[in-house]
């Protein structure tokens, strides 16, 4: 997985912004930090949908070199970093071994949610490495 470096900005009361020098035109805003991350992963993905090679990501101490975005920083920006994984539109099996008692728990949600456990599991690591929180 690849993490793009995101450069945020607050104004007073206003939303967070984020903007990725790596990714140019790639930005988003939330109005707190929490929501901050998934809609940064989700900026992302729609930015990169349908490159065919994707953009160099630096790393975090390169970012926090370049000039531009040191003078971001010296303004009161912060650095955030969003993974970024592109779905490949295949499935692929894989066997995993877990508590019974949790595989039960895990089997009773997602069928009262109408999901497959399959489902279910992909959308819980899908939330997880996004940040995006599961409410």
């Amino acid at each position: 997985m690849r993490f793009y470096i995101g450069v945020v900005h607050q104004e007073g009361d206003s939303a967070f912004g984020i903007h990725f020098p790596d990714v140019p035109g790639c930005f988003s805003a939330a109005d707190t930090l929490d929501d901050l991350l998934p809609h940064a992963g989700e900026a992302l993905a729609l930015r990169l949908e349908d490159e065919a090679e994707l953009p160099h990501a630096r790393s975090l101490e390169d970012v926090r070199n370049d000039e531009d975005v040191a003078s971001e920083l010296e303004a009161g920006a912060f650095l955030l970093a969003v993974p970024f994984f592109r779905l490949s539109g295949r499935t692929a099996k894989a066997n995993i071994t877990m508590d019974a008692g949790l595989l039960a728990a895990i089997d009773e949600t997602a069928k009262g949610r109408g999901l497959t456990r399959s489902s279910f599991l992909a959308d819980l690591a899908r939330r997880e490495i996004t940040g995006d929180a599961v409410e």
